[in-house]
């Protein structure tokens, strides 16, 4: 009979092995894959919305608005100011016929007063912000050899001056009136001025760059009037107080503006300390 007992022990001690294997290797722990780091990305911030204010301004309010727009928008982020420069009474034609504004500043009480009498003005927001007066300017060269307001009456002279429903066209006429009431200049001086004039522009921008480019001899502007690109090329003559006009600028908020709120902060803006400080550096006066 053949003995089995050897085989039988040899099964079971392989057997045993391989238990033992199996248990080791489900106790070990598989080593980590490793993993490459994805790097952290910072949300990405969306832009401001921004809303576009329509101010509609004399053009003589350029230059210092242009700087108040500026200053407004750093502590108005989420405001972009849109400018319309032109006469008042065109603005205020324009807005008369349903244009998009949401501010008037204009260089005549006159024209504000007449939309604020057609209930398309917020008339609550409506006040008058600053003063400018006239004065006369000529090229740097002066060939006509002016040097004051007499001179203007001279024989040849020619003036430019704005149109009498432009507000320094309106202001150049209540000087010419003046001045034919006063015993210095003679009841005729008017007279002979106007006979003088070779054009009457739509805008003071307009009598400016005339002047300064030579096409005429002499015209009529607000104090504030000659931009930083034309300073070099006049000379202004000063128009005495005694004839002189006060020019009175309102601003306020259009009645049918949809930016209602920040509309009120710009003309806020416009009459604060700050505001008041970039308009006296352009030649304005405080009211």
């Amino acid at each position: 009979m053949t003995n089995r007992k050897p085989v039988y022990i040899a099964s079971i001690i392989i057997l045993i092995a391989l238990l033992i294997a199996i248990l080791v290797a489900g106790c070990t722990t598989p080593a980590p894959t490793a993993h490459t780091a994805t790097p952290t990305v910072a949300p990405t911030q969306a832009p401001v919305q921004k809303t576009d204010l329509t101010v509609f301004a004399a053009a003589s309010l350029k230059d210092a608005f242009n700087e108040t727009e500026a200053s407004f928008e750093a502590t108005h982020q989420d405001v972009n100011v849109v400018y319309n420069f032109d006469g008042s009474q065109a603005l205020r034609t324009q807005i008369e016929q349903g244009a998009t504004a949401d501010v008037f500043a204009s260089a005549s009480t006159s024209h504000m007063n007449a939309l604020k009498n057609q209930s398309l003005m917020n008339n609550s927001t409506v006040v008058n912000f600053a003063n400018n007066k006239l004065a006369v300017i000529v090229p740097r060269e002066n060939p006509a050899d002016i040097s004051t307001m007499s001179d203007l009456a001279k024989p040849g002279v020619k003036i430019v001056i704005g149109n009498k429903d432009v507000p320094v066209g309106s202001y150049t006429l209540q000087i010419l009136d003046k001045a034919a009431n006063n015993s210095t200049y003679g009841p005729d001086f008017r007279t002979k001025v106007k006979a003088n004039v070779v054009s009457e522009e739509t805008t003071v921008n307009y009598v400016v760059s005339k002047v300064a480019l030579g096409e005429a001899d002499a015209g009529f502007v607000y104090v504030s009037d000659v931009p930083a690109e034309y300073r070099a090329k006049v000379t202004v003559v000063t128009i005495p107080d005694s004839l002189n006009v006060i020019a009175v600028y309102p601003i306020g908020v259009v009645g049918e503006s949809k930016n209602q709120e920040d509309a009120k902060a710009f003309v806020n803006y416009v009459k604060s300390d700050d505001g008041k400080a970039i308009l006296q550096k352009y030649g304005f006066t405080p009211v």
